[in-house]
């Protein structure tokens, strides 16, 4: 990780430490870097470049102020408007767009914002152009073969145009329905949308396939973003789709790259669930090219006792649906995600898409002609017990041979029968002790046994 982009963006609370200022130089530095990579491949056309935003507040001054340096650049800037990051990644790679910029902090809370930066092939940025904008916003720019203590403005008829592109947003809308292979005449379904960009987007999609849509948490006022509303708060569909009979809900976060399921029972479907189903699913069709289903470490252990069971392979990345991609691409697999419903079709997608995950729940349910509870057993779920411990130095403590050396007792102990994972948090003073395992009483005792020895050699913080 930089110092300004983490592993999904720049994203901080708005004009607190993610600035107006910021987007605008942000936008700067990519309408004349793309520019310049034309210019020296002999094409004089200026760099296009798509832009998409959430419902937050702030997302507007964001957008504003990155067009301002886009076309201050020479740049084009394209504008989905109010959408999510999923079509601006799949405007991107259709349409040939340099890059992809989507503003939005995903599930935080309404006051904070991001700024994620998608290349022309609706991939997460690579970490070499981040670098370079983030050398450009500490002044210490150097590329191309030399140092940059600024970057040109465009002049006369090299400035850049605006062009609104709802037009892309519209086409998205239309592939996703054009992905529906089943009609679901007849379903009840419930979409909580978290008053984020799905809510002008999902119903119109389930609506087309022929399904009895009903939405909740879809009507956005800037401020009421994942409030209560959402994947991260999933309570709320749970009830409704209990008290008002529904076959099954889907939520989103606030851009709608993840998506959690609610069965008829008012049950919670994680991303994990949503693996198990989709993954067992595309074996029996012979579909699941290299027979590997790609988690991260924070995968439920119940996960790997199922595929094991069904005979399914797994890989187990970093936390992050990044390295989950680049994972994917690198070894030709076809499904992976993470537990909080970022799923990755690299058939159909380059990223998260949540309202592509619903349909592919939609495909299994009525291709299986199940229930969603009936699709989820065969996965039992093992309980966990996560303790985060702050720490003085959080690398120091992790590889500390004592606390190695418990790890690995748990480790032997437990057998295969659970797990244990120790790892530091990207982004606070913090270690990490998670353990699965049969029981929530074996769980707390593994992981005391290994936070004590962390506090017995002295590395608790305060």
């Amino acid at each position: 990780m930089g110092k300004y982009f983490g592993t999904d963006g720049f994203r901080g609370e708005a004009n607190e430490n993610l600035t107006a200022d910021h987007a605008y130089k942000v936008g700067r530095f990519l309408g004349w870097y793309y520019g310049e990579l034309k210019r020296r491949n002999g094409d004089d056309t200026p760099a296009r470049i798509i832009i998409g935003k959430d419902t937050r507040r702030s997302s507007y001054m964001f957008e504003y102020t990155l067009v301002g340096g886009l076309v201050a650049s020479g740049a084009d800037a394209y504008l989905l408007h109010v959408t999510t990051t999923p079509s601006v990644a799949y405007v991107a790679r259709v349409d040939e767009f340099d890059c992809g910029i989507m503003i939005s902090a995903s599930h935080n809370p309404y006051f904070d914002n991001g700024i994620k930066l998608i290349n022309g092939n609706g991939e997460k940025m690579d970490e070499e152009t981040i670098s370079l904008v983030e050398a450009y916003l500490d002044g210490n720019l150097e590329v191309f073969g030399q140092k940059w203590e600024e970057i040109p403005f465009a002049k006369k008829e090299k400035i850049g145009c605006t062009v609104d592109y709802v037009s892309g947003r519209n086409r998205y809308i239309g592939y996703l329905i054009s992905l529906g292979v089943y009609s679901f005449r007849g379903m009840k379904v419930a979409l909580d949308c978290a008053n984020g960009s799905s809510w002008n987007i999902a119903k119109a999609v389930f609506d087309a396939l022929g399904a009895k849509t009903y939405v909740i948490n879809a009507k956005p006022d800037g401020t009421n973003i994942n409030n209560n509303a959402g994947s991260t708060h999933i309570g709320g569909l749970q009830k409704y789709v209990v008290e008002n009979g529904m076959d099954v809900g889907f939520a989103y976060d606030g851009d709608a790259d993840r998506c959690l399921c609610v069965d008829e029972k008012g049950n919670v479907i994680t991303g994990d669930h949503i693996l198990y189903i989709y993954g067992k699913y595309m074996k029996e069709r012979g579909k699941l090219l290299t027979n590997t289903v790609v988690t991260t470490v924070m995968s439920n252990f119940g996960l790997y006792k199922a595929f094991d069971e069904l005979g399914i392979d797994y890989a187990k990345t970093a936390v992050g649906d990044k390295y989950v991609y680049e994972y994917m691409m690198k070894n030709g697999c076809r499904i992976g995600g993470e537990q909080s419903g970022h799923i990755i079709f690299s058939k159909y997608a380059s990223t998260g898409d949540g309202i592509l995950t619903s349909l592919k729940i939609m495909e299994v349910m009525m291709a299986r002609k199940k229930k969603l509870s009936e699709l989820s057993e065969g996965f039992t779920v093992y309980p966990q017990v996560l303790t985060n411990v702050r720490v003085t130095d959080k690398k120091a403590a992790q590889d500390d041979a004592d606390v190695q050396a418990a790890v690995k007792k748990v480790t032997e102990e437990l057998g295969d029968t659970g797990r244990i994972l120790v790892r530091e948090s990207g982004t606070e003073p913090v270690v990490r002790v998670m353990v699965e395992a049969e029981s929530e009483e074996i769980c707390q005792k593994y992981v005391d046994m290994v936070v004590n020895v962390i506090k017995e050699n002295g590395y608790v913080a305060g």
